[in-house]
């Protein structure tokens, strides 16, 4: 009897999850398809095929982020749906402690937990990576302006400095859209501003598509290409500009040895690895805490009030996990204290609420 009821347990948690996500990431398709159409309606004839493919690549990257939260919401609903229609009520007549249809759940999570760090996540930086060249050609060296986001590196030659402005990143930083690079001379002197749509990362040199070049000296000229030395490798570059959460969970190893040959910290990328390695049990935290507030019978009432103090919870959690992380960044925290933190601290407070509520 406790095994039958545990599988209709952990079928009743995937189906309320799986709605739950399912609606969510139709809701965020929705919502960037509309921003998409809005900022490419000055742009031309742009296919509505183009725009949607976009926003459906765009999406599994803001989704991943909301994957705990579905987590929550599902498990609330599935363990409250027991509740109300007093299933729970006979299982615990029949000498089921809440335990028994808790774990259930947590291992749901968990299984749920790896699959997001060893499928759906390289999915989601692959997609990211073709959202990113989409809209670049649907925007542009524009393909970035609206996001908020800038990149600014400072690098040296053999002529004197420069720096180099981005409006957006790929491929890890090897390549550029949206540039802008002011060149000084040894002295420290402006030298030349130079504006291109793209630039490629080569050895030794950054080549700019596209460029207009403008001097104190001369009238602006246009080049097809232009090329600006620097001393900087792949390495420093990735380090600099790159985003952690654009690399695959399989290749996160890899960029963290070769940041370390290069001398580099690579807080980042450590922080985004020790972050999807406790991801599991992170949801296995979030699968506790909604037990914590549905587990009580509809007919004692507070319903509602343990509902929001759920959600409320999950949303401290998901307030301390972003802390951590910049605390991770600035160097004050530890990368796998920063990224097991809420995990530890969310399953201690379930399991502590759980044990005062049904054993205590």
């Amino acid at each position: 009897m406790p095994r039958i009821f545990s599988r209709y347990v952990a079928r009743r948690f995937v189906s309320a999850v799986a709605a739950v996500f399912l609606g969510i990431f139709i809701l965020v398709v929705l919502i960037d398809y509309i921003e998409l159409t809005r900022r490419s309606a000055g742009v031309g004839n742009i296919p509505a095929w183009v725009i949607a493919m976009t926003s459906i690549y765009r999406v599994p990257q803001i989704t991943e982020r909301l994957l705990p939260f579905s987590v929550l919401v599902g498990a609330m609903m599935a363990f409250l749906n027991l509740s109300r229609r007093n299933e729970l009520v006979i299982a615990r007549a029949a000498g089921m402690s809440a335990w028994q249809f808790v774990w259930p759940a947590v291992g749901v999570a968990l299984i749920l937990g790896i699959l997001s760090a060893a499928v759906y996540n390289p999915l989601a930086a692959h997609l990211g990576e073709q959202a990113k060249r989409l809209e670049q050609s649907i925007f542009g060296s524009r393909s970035g302006e609206e996001s908020g986001v800038r990149f600014w590196l400072r690098q040296r030659s053999g002529d004197g400095q420069s720096v180099l402005h981005a409006a957006s990143s790929r491929q890890q930083g090897e390549s550029l859209a949206g540039i802008t690079v002011f060149v000084f001379d040894r002295t420290g002197g402006f030298a030349e501003r130079i504006e291109a749509d793209t630039a490629k990362l080569e050895p030794g040199r950054w080549r700019l598509d596209n460029a207009r070049v403008y001097t104190t000296t001369a009238p602006p000229r246009d080049a097809a290409r232009y090329y600006v030395e620097t001393n900087l490798t792949e390495e420093q570059i990735r380090e600099s500009l790159a985003t952690p959460d654009t690399v695959s969970f399989w290749h996160l190893p890899l960029y963290i040895e070769l940041a370390e040959r290069a001398g580099l910290i690579a807080v980042g990328y450590r922080f985004q690895y020790q972050s999807l390695l406790a991801r599991p049990f992170l949801l296995a935290a979030m699968v506790l805490l909604a037990a914590s507030v549905s587990l009580r019978f509809f007919r004692f009432g507070g319903i509602q009030r343990m509902i929001l103090g759920g959600i409320a919870a999950g949303f401290l959690l998901y307030v301390l996990s972003k802390v951590t992380e910049d605390l991770s960044k600035a160097a004050l925290m530890h990368p796998v204290m920063a990224a097991w933190s809420p995990a530890s601290i969310g399953a201690l407070v379930g399991i502590i609420t759980l044990l005062f509520q049904e054993d205590g």
